[in-house]
């Protein structure tokens, strides 16, 4: 009988130790004084207040916020194209924006990759992007888990999950409870169709037009591959510095991350039963990507908006009083964002306008 190695069975020990070894170079990219290193434990650890006192000195009821999500078949896109170093900058975008909704700030991130044959060039480049991706979020990578599937992942392609923890005051937990008729509504602009949506992409723009990721096409940026794989945009810094002057004031009263179900599934989620909000898309101008999209496909205009964010990666339920307030704070963070709409008396409806 031949003698078998794990090797021999299409798991590579030896490849996954040296990505290890440089794996923990990159994370600690992302370390602050609260995470305690080491180099034996099977966990990450995170001191709740640190050196300073943070959390003494800023919260008096801390509620702890976590979130989980993944990248679905943007991946594919990343895998055909050979480019891997932006769908980890997705995979932080898709928690953190989950998480700031609540009025929350990250802390810390973990992951999950499940990967062919070892390649560590490609889960090095995977790796660079989430490394990224925590460092806009402002929030620490602490530790994940790389599994080698070579029986249900051939070379090249991988499956991940991000897993996201932050905290909030509870005082200041951004519920939608108050949301009331009048409200102003508030569209923050997207990157692109961030992490959502791309089964539908694959198949009218791959499929049935037969176009390649190679391809340029007037109005998207560089190849249509690169178009596809533009980051999700993060929303965290931002988010911040429209929160920091109103944290005895309910002026932000609901935040929706436009994410799978688009615009019309997502809104309803964060306001009360008795009213609808009113959305005027154009308002926040939209991204080409979306009109060759729906060209390409014949895709009714209500199932654009179910699916895609069509420009919206966050849409902000306001006090009408600070509605311009808050988008010059927006806009000073750097965001394109502004009034796109209204909270009348409704059944928890979203009404779509095309500008």
């Amino acid at each position: 009988m031949a003698r078998m190695t794990y090797k021999d069975a299409g798991v590579d020990t030896v490849a996954k130790d040296r990505f290890i070894d440089k794996l923990f170079g990159l994370m600690r990219r992302t370390y602050n004084p609260r995470v305690i290193e080491n180099d034996w434990g099977y966990a990450g650890f995170f001191a709740l207040n640190g050196p300073a006192n943070l959390f003494k000195k800023q919260y008096k009821d801390p509620i702890l916020v976590s979130c989980a999500d993944g990248v679905g078949t943007k991946l594919k896109i990343a895998q055909q194209t050979g480019k891997h170093d932006t769908v980890g900058i997705d995979l932080v975008a898709m928690s953190v924006n989950d998480l700031i909704v609540s009025g929350a700030e990250p802390l810390f991130f973990l992951d999950y990759i499940a990967v062919g044959p070892m390649d560590e060039n490609m889960m090095l480049d995977v790796v660079k992007g989430l490394v990224r991706g925590c460092e806009l979020s402002d929030c620490v990578l602490l530790g994940g888990e790389t599994a080698q599937h070579p029986d249900d992942y051939g070379a090249g392609e991988y499956e991940m999950g991000g897993f996201c923890t932050g905290i909030v005051e509870r005082e200041r937990i951004i519920d939608g409870k108050s949301v009331c008729v009048g409200d102003a509504v508030i569209g923050v602009a997207s990157s692109g169709l961030h992490s959502n949506g791309f089964t539908l992409v694959r198949k009218v723009l791959l499929e049935e037009a037969g176009l390649k990721l190679g391809d340029r096409i007037d109005g998207l940026r560089g190849t249509l591959g690169e178009e596809l794989l533009t980051p999700t945009r993060i929303y965290v810094r931002a988010m911040k510095h429209v929160l920091a002057p109103y944290r005895t004031k309910k002026v932000v009263k609901a935040i929706a991350h436009i994410t799978g179900g688009g615009i019309v599934e997502n809104v309803p989620r964060v306001i009360p039963p008795d009213v609808d909000v009113e959305i005027r898309i154009g308002e926040v101008p939209v991204p080409r990507i979306f009109s060759f999209l729906q060209e390409k496909g014949g895709i009714p205009d209500d199932e654009m908006v179910r699916v895609f964010n069509m420009g919206l990666g966050l849409v902000m339920i306001v006090d009408p009083f600070y509605a311009k307030a808050v988008v010059r704070r927006l806009q000073e963070a750097g965001e394109v964002a502004a009034i796109v709409g209204t909270v009348k008396r409704g059944k928890r409806e979203v009404a779509i306008k095309w500008k």
